[in-house]
Order: C-alpha cells, then sequence, then structure tokens
C-alpha cells in the first residue's frame, strides 16, 4: 500500500514507523514546510492525515479530485463534517473518519451506546470526563463529543452537551442542567487519552473507562481503517470498518 501520510507531528511519525514495518511504502510526508496541495501532490493509494482541523477542508477537497481514499484522523473539524460528507459524496470520493481510531475506544463508543439504552429508565445522571497530555488543541477531545453524542441518541434524558469550567471537579458534572450532558476537560502531561462515563445518583456510582497507554493504537487503527478503505466509495467511520451492527 502506498501511503500519503499529512502531518509529520508525533501521531505522524508513528503511523508512518508502523506502516513501513507492515510493509508499506510512504510516498510522500506532507508537512508545514511541504504542504499538502495541488503543486505537491504525489500519487498514492491513500492518504492518512494527521494535521491540523483547519486544514481539513483544502485536504479532503484535494484528495476528492484526484481520487484518493482518505483516512481522516484530524479532530476539532466537527462544524465542517456535513459539508465535507456532502462534497465527498457529490464527487465520488472516499472518506472515513473517526475522533478516535483505537479498537478498545470503538469498543468502548459501543457499550456506551448499550449502556444508555439500559440504564435511561433509571433515575442516574451522566457526566463524561477526559483528560489529554498539554498539547492537545482542541476541548473537549472529539472522544468525548463522540460519546456524548452517543448517550444523547441512545437516551431520552438527555438533549445536547455543555464543556463545564475547567477548574471543577468531575463530580460536580453529576448535575443534570436542563437535560444537558455535561462534559468535564483536563490537560496534563503524559496523558495519552484517558475517557470516563460515570452514571451517578444519590446511592451510587458507575463508571465506565477507557485509557490509552501508548499512541500506537490509534496508529494502528488509522492503518488497518486504511488497508479497508481502498477500493471503497463513500463516507465511512470505524463502525463500518469493525462491522459493528447499527444501533
Amino acid at each position: 500500500m502506498n501511503i500519503l501520510l499529512i502531518g509529520s507531528g508525533k501521531m505522524g511519525n508513528i503511523v508512518e514507523q508502523l506502516a513501513i514495518e507492515k510493509g508499506h511504502t510512504i510516498v510522500a510526508k506532507y508537512h508545514t514546510l511541504n504542504p499538502f496541495n495541488a503543486k505537491t501532490f504525489l500519487v498514492g493509494d491513500v492518504a492518512i492525515d494527521f494535521s491540523n482541523p483547519s486544514l481539513v477542508k483544502g485536504h479532503t477537497q484535494l484528495c476528492f479530485e484526484k481520487n484518493i481514499p482518505l483516512v481522516e484522523g484530524t479532530t476539532g473539524w466537527n462544524e465542517q463534517f456535513e459539508s465535507v460528507s456532502a462534497e465527498c459524496l457529490k464527487m465520488g470520493g472516499t472518506l472515513l473518519t473517526s475522533s478516535n481510531f483505537s479498537l478498545g475506544v470503538n469498543l468502548f463508543f459501543e457499550m456506551t451506546k448499550k449502556l444508555s439504552v439500559l440504564i435511561d429508565a433509571y433515575d442516574y445522571n451522566c457526566s463524561i470526563s477526559e483528560i489529554h497530555h498539554t498539547e492537545k488543541i482542541d476541548k473537549p477531545s472529539g472522544t468525548a463529543i463522540t460519546l456524548a453524542e452517543s448517550v444523547i441518541s441512545h437516551s431520552n434524558r438527555y438533549a445536547n452537551w455543555a464543556l463545564y469550567p475547567i477548574d471543577s471537579s468531575p463530580e460536580i458534572c453529576q448535575v443534570n442542567v436542563d437535560n444537558t450532558l455535561l462534559i468535564h476537560t483536563e490537560r496534563l502531561h503524559g496523558v495519552f487519552g484517558k475517557h470516563s462515563l460515570s452514571y451517578e445518583n444519590s446511592i451510587d456510582i458507575i463508571r465506565f473507562e477507557h485509557e490509552a497507554k501508548s499512541r500506537i493504537g490509534f496508529a494502528k487503527g488509522a492503518i488497518m481503517a486504511a488497508e479497508w478503505l481502498i477500493g471503497k466509495r463513500g463516507v465511512f467511520d470505524m463502525s463500518d470498518f469493525l462491522n459493528f451492527a447499527p444501533r
């Protein structure tokens, strides 16, 4: 598999290392000094993007124009998702996006759906807590947003989510305010990603948690998704790749 690798940060470097170990070829590496555009474009089988949310629109457009399947791993561009997806379908492109490519996190997403349905009939208030390294730009994380949207779509209790003040403790987030699911976010050195889903009432707490030990799981998932994506058309996510039944 010939890969166009967009983004030379820590994630991009790990993707490069693991892809080469699997026998794939990095045809081109794009970064600040070699931006991904029509002039620098090289032909490949697939593109993997872990760059900056401000660049996603241009990167996706170029991939659609050049008929290159794109695995989009950048987060923080949720507000553009609908327009980018529509453009992909209009141009006959291929796009797979995810807030998190880790297999463990995607299993976490699926279990969250089932738990949300199961617990909806009972008197529990839900909250989400996420902790990441200090270099992460977006708050809350894309993973936390995906969790929140999953809870909302599988529950009659919540209609939207909101970011709780950063200096507030997660326990305060248990309060259900106007059917709003609250997300507590924190940035600490050396944390690759920790997400907690909590259900609490006056009697007990049910807490469901995932913590990444490194970035390797994210990179492996992105490469596996890229391998799967070749030859397909349309807009996909990790549940399509992992063949999870719709809920």
